[in-house]
């Protein structure tokens, strides 16, 4: 990745930065890489989320789990730039910002693989993988693919996330759930992302496909990525997060750590039953400890 994406670029000037990114300012240091604070999304008068704050550091996997309508999918909005908060603020590097469409996240490092895992199906895998990005040789207006370094490029990043061997030349249709997921996450670690949000795939996965969507999730954090896993499964959550984020009703309900929860203990928090129950309403009574 090549530094912030930017706008109302003129031929022959230097492009502006985007007015609501940090501007290519420092990280402000010991800042987490992606912060939520005080984050409120309404639609109407209904608050899909309400004051929700929850903090993202290199190397880590933070899980965010909740029943379906929890706020889950808002919060995955919001930092992927498909919506705009209303209250609270989206930090980046300890700076504020204000996405206002994907592109722009995209630019400071944020990389979101969706439910639907969209490709475009009757590409191959090696032209999925760079979409538009493709390497090239010659010079113009005779500069094209260089077909070979896209195929071996596309094959050693699909490797490094646990599909070694994959025909990068098949249509990437024939592809199984678990090795589009890989082949989104290849993407974002070859493309320089910091900060990696996956969305629970939507497709029915076989165990083993499950099983590769957490080692890619484990590779990303070992890469030195910020991870936000989205689930709602708490053993697989369990399985590879460093923290627990757990909403309910739009609000954090529970931010735990390994060291704070078993697998059995988070297993019962997100079944919405009485320490759930328990922890939302005491939440209601006190104000968020992470807005100042």
């Amino acid at each position: 990745m090549t530094g912030p994406e930017r706008v109302g670029a003129v031929e022959g000037q230097e492009p502006l930065p985007f007015p609501d990114s940090p501007g290519g300012l420092p990280p402000v240091p010991g800042a987490p890489v992606l912060e939520l604070r005080g984050v409120t999304v309404r639609y109407g008068s209904v608050p899909a989320l309400d004051r929700v704050s929850l903090r993202m550091h290199p190397g880590t996997v933070t899980c965010l789990l909740g029943e379906n309508g929890a706020g889950k999918s808002t919060v995955v909005q919001v930092v992927s730039g498909v919506r705009r908060h209303d209250e609270g603020e989206l930090l980046v590097d300890g700076r504020p910002v204000r996405f206002r469409r994907p592109r722009q996240a995209r630019s400071r490092g944020i990389a979101t693989i969706w439910q639907d895992l969209a490709v475009i199906p009757l590409m191959t895998v090696w032209r999925n993988f760079w979409l538009g990005d493709e390497p090239t040789r010659g010079i113009w207006p005779f500069r094209r693919i260089d077909v070979d370094v896209a195929r071996d490029g596309a094959a050693r990043a699909l490797a490094r996330v646990g599909l070694p061997g994959l025909n990068v030349n098949q249509p990437a249709a024939s592809l199984a759930p678990g090795q589009r997921h890989s082949l989104a996450v290849a993407r974002a670690l070859h493309f320089g992302a910091k900060v990696l949000v996956v969305d629970e795939p939507a497709a029915p996965l076989t165990v083993a496909q499950h099983a590769l969507v957490l080692r890619t999730v484990v590779g990303a954090r070992d890469a030195g990525l910020a991870v936000l896993f989205v689930t709602s499964t708490p053993a697989y959550a369990h399985l590879v997060g460093d923290r627990f984020v757990l909403l309910a009703g739009g609000r954090v309900a529970a931010d735990l750590t390994r060291e704070d929860v078993d697998v059995d203990g988070l297993t019962r928090l997100v079944s919405g039953g009485e320490a759930l129950a328990t922890l939302t309403a005491e939440l209601r009574r006190r104000p968020d400890p992470l807005v100042t």
